[in-house]
């Protein structure tokens, strides 16, 4: 049986730590009574092996096992490199 892991888009905010970078994902709610939308952000800790990603790129992650307290996803590829 094959398990289906979990797998986000976001942008590195930072890539202060050897080999975890941090990335945010925004997405867009309504809000029940007011019916507008509003951003709503989350930030993961991601593993990145080789250190190849930076600030402002985007990113695709997944789910992995747990590789210390805060960090559960691993880097899959790098989508788009701002010029560095």
């Amino acid at each position: 049986m094959v398990s289906i892991k979990r797998q986000f888009k976001g942008i590195v905010i930072s890539d202060k730590m050897s080999k975890t970078r941090t990335v945010r994902i925004d997405r867009l709610k309504w809000h029940p009574k007011y019916k507008k939308q509003y951003k709503v952000s989350n930030k993961f800790k991601i593993h990145d092996e080789k250190n190849e990603s930076h600030i402002g790129d985007k990113v695709v992650f997944a789910e992995t096992r747990p590789l210390s307290r805060d960090k559960r996803w691993q880097l899959l590829r790098i989508i788009k490199a701002p010029k560095h």
